[in-house]
């Protein structure tokens, strides 16, 4: 049989996890939310907490550390440090369809420069469309091989003998 409840009722939240003292010890901050339910909500605290033995609340908090993770997960263990990689960027242009050319600008990631950035900075530049098309490759729209290797050098920072003119390329 049910007993009948006085309306309206009065619901206790946990002040740091903010759900009812009885969901507390399923919530992320089990540890901090029992320190402050002892000092804040003792009723309710020793209802909870105190039917149980220490055994039990102490593999009940092991058991919600556990459960924690990094963001990351195995592979971050795996970092290896960086091989030294020989810094050499090629410019060459590629035929499109027939007389149309795009230029191919390969090995900017060899000088720590962001892709997409650089991608956005040729389109800006240049007013033309440019993507990254595979790892380490980006496109651009029309025949700029020569205009690109002064810009390379000049607003990215790369040494000119690190910058290569690759002619013509074949894909």
């Amino acid at each position: 049989m049910t007993t009948k409840a006085d309306y309206p009722l009065k619901v206790n939240y946990c002040g740091i996890c903010s759900l009812p003292p009885e969901y507390c010890q399923n919530g992320p901050f089990f540890d901090k939310c029992k320190e402050w339910m002892e000092d804040n909500l003792p009723e309710d605290y020793a209802k909870i907490f105190l039917n149980k033995t220490a055994e039990e609340l102490e593999a009940m908090s092991l058991g919600n550390e556990k459960k924690k993770q990094t963001r990351g997960g195995k592979a971050m263990k795996n970092i290896t440090k960086k091989q030294e990689v020989q810094r050499q960027v090629v410019v060459g242009r590629s035929m499109r369809a027939r007389k149309k050319y795009v230029t191919l600008v390969r090995g900017l990631k060899t000088c720590d420069l962001d892709l997409k950035k650089c991608s956005k900075s040729f389109g800006q530049k240049f007013a033309c469309g440019s993507s990254i098309t595979r790892e380490d490759e980006i496109t651009v729209q029309g025949d700029v091989v020569d205009d690109m290797v002064d810009f390379i050098v000049d607003e990215l920072g790369v040494d000119l003998n690190s910058v290569l003119d690759g002619g013509d390329i074949k894909d």
